[in-house]
């Protein structure tokens, strides 16, 4: 059977201010009804498949767990890397799992944030890609162009292998406008999809033929590796030792096993407003609009309101975005400079390029809904069953007012119930923990106040999480 392996790193910083650091746009709602990860996931279940194993990084671990929930899929598995190495040694993390309890089986490995629109086309050219993973081929998707693009590396196509594939000739990296013309016109060339089918065995021999020391580090990390709540912890200091390398560069140009089949079924990796643009529902005028929108007299524009009323009169061609702490404008033509203002905002160290004001937590989201020099509010919502770490501060006491459900409140030594329309205090240094024990969402206002505020001023001794 197939085993999917879906790699969810990355920080998708072309599509600020809605993907942050923190919340990258694998897992937002941008097409669907689900995250681009829930999508992902979805889409494969009609494939008869093994448990589905994520790859991720150690900051979104609670975020990926969540929407794995979300979907009832409670047999996924999450492997956490200490720092990222590219995909060649993620991929061999997850051949190398899968291997000791089926050397032949397939991996069919999948980013977690690209759209994909025929569903059952794409699990046509899966079909097609697994006979020849089955015959011992690396298999990658090349995605058929629509038109002449310079953001994508491109796959050269060469003699036919099996009914529906083809060996792979060369990979090229993004070429400019006139290459990327004569590259359509001759129908050999497709564009590189980052998705691949094979068996973890043969990735393995191939990597281990090419790049050993990367197959070395990846069984050291394996091999001291423990597992915590949901997740697998890899051996942090045997993992960075391996080095750094994608399939491609580490595998693909290098072997003759590599092979190709072509994908037409709607894809898109959403690499830019534009592209969401493009693939999104769009008015007679042209306009994508997504939230509390109206627009008066304009024409092709993207809106997206997260939190407020959004209008716009007389413009065409903009890419408009607001969240609660930020909005962003800028001409459909010139999004890929986003990036820009997202190494502008980090050398600066704002945090508007790490987090959102809405903030996720394992135990449920706070926002950040105001502050000033001494103090700070936050809504807090617990989920059901859920409970905080148990903690202290240095410098900050707090006042918790219960707006719906009811509290679990330890201050302490003593434990009491807040129901709604309560309020409670912790003082400055005083060891406190809250719990939701009902059976609907917890909600309340929180008042900090002391003269430094920051997340950092939190002692845990003791948590559900593994925060500690």
């Amino acid at each position: 059977m197939i085993t999917p392996v879906i790699m969810a790193g990355g920080s998708g910083s072309r599509l600020w201010p809605l993907s942050r650091q923190l919340r990258p746009k694998q897992f937002l709602r941008l097409i669907g009804e689900g995250s681009m990860l829930q999508e992902t996931l979805k889409r494969i279940e009609p494939l008869g498949h093994r448990s589905p194993l994520l790859i991720c990084n150690e900051e979104h671990r609670f975020l990926a767990a969540e929407q794995v929930r979300q979907l009832g899929l409670a047999d996924a598995r999450i492997l956490l890397e200490p720092e990222g190495r590219n995909t060649a040694p993620a991929i061999a993390l997850a051949a190398l799992q899968v291997e000791e309890n089926d050397p032949e089986a397939l991996l069919l490995v999948l980013a977690a944030d690209h759209l994909i629109l025929d569903v059952p086309q794409f699990h046509k050219s899966i079909a097609s890609a697994r006979e020849l993973a089955e015959q011992g081929q690396l298999v990658t998707f090349g995605i058929v162009p629509t038109h002449a693009e310079t953001g994508y590396g491109y796959i050269q196509r060469g003699e036919k292998r099996g009914d529906c594939g083809f060996k792979v000739e060369c990979f090229v990296e993004k070429p400019d406008r006139i290459t990327a013309e004569d590259y359509l016109a001759t129908g050999d060339y497709y564009w590189n999809s980052g998705m691949f089918l094979f068996s973890a065995k043969r990735y393995l021999e191939e990597l281990e033929r090419f790049e050993p020391a990367i197959v070395r580090a990846c069984r050291a990390a394996l091999a001291g590796a423990s597992n915590d709540l949901d997740f697998t912890r890899l051996d942090a200091e045997a993992f960075k030792t391996c080095p750094t390398d994608s399939i491609d560069f580490a595998v693909m140009e290098r072997t003759d096993c590599a092979s190709v089949v072509p994908l037409d079924a709607g894809w898109s990796d959403i690499g830019s407003w534009s592209t969401l643009w493009e693939v999104s529902e769009r008015d007679a005028l042209g306009n994508a609009c997504h939230g509390d929108v109206v627009c008066h007299d304009s024409h092709n524009l993207l809106v997206h309101s997260d939190s407020r009323l959004v209008t716009t009169v007389g413009v065409e061609d903009l890419v408009v975005v607001e969240t609660k702490d930020a909005v962003l404008v800028a001409h459909k033509d010139r999004v890929q400079e986003v990036k820009q203002i997202v190494a502008r905002l980090k050398a600066e160290g704002r945090s508007e390029q790490t987090s959102h004001r809405e903030v996720y937590r394992p135990w449920g989201v706070y926002d950040s809904i105001g502050s000033g020099d001494r103090y700070q509010v936050k809504c807090i919502t617990v989920k059901p069953g859920a409970k905080l770490s148990v903690q202290m501060h240095h410098h900050r006491a707090e006042h918790w007012v219960v707006v719906s459900g009811t509290a679990k409140v330890t201050i302490g030594e003593t434990t009491r119930l807040v129901a709604e329309n309560e309020s409670t205090y912790i003082p400055v240094g005083q060891v406190h923990a809250l719990e939701n024990p009902g059976k609907i969402p917890l909600e309340l206002i929180e008042v900090q106040s002391g003269s430094y505020l920051g997340e950092d001023d939190i002692v845990r001794f003791n948590d559900l999480y593994g925060r500690c």
